[in-house]
């Protein structure tokens, strides 16, 4: 990841910030990355938060049920950009089969890893 900030957290900070383990995290990465790929094999406008910075807001919303304004103030978006960003991440990992425990469920806490 390349916000320096994150990499300084061990592992028990980590987990009390996203609500998920790292190990965790990089999996959703890696799947959301193989998504993105093909999402811009159809044309699109490349997004202007990082892909890390996008997963890192959704935990934060699922995690403390921030409004999507007060996420987008936070991650410098506007309300609608927030709302769509974190849409589609939650579309992209309910189709995972590692994921589709995540189909109704309001808080992490459910689902560690």
């Amino acid at each position: 990841m390349k916000n320096n900030k994150f990499n300084t957290l061990n592992d028990k900070e980590w987990l009390r910030l996203t609500g998920i383990k790292k190990s965790t995290f990089n999996k959703m990465l890696d799947i959301l990355q193989v998504a993105e790929i093909e999402k811009f094999k159809k044309g699109g406008k490349t997004n202007k938060l990082s892909l890390e910075n996008r997963l890192l807001m959704t935990l934060s919303y699922w995690q403390e049920y921030q409004t999507y304004f007060h996420l987008g103030k936070n991650f410098g978006i506007s309300e609608a950009n927030c709302y769509r960003n974190i849409k589609w991440i939650e579309d992209i990992l309910i189709k995972n089969s590692d994921f589709q425990q995540l189909a109704g469920k309001k808080s992490t806490n459910k689902w560690l890893f």
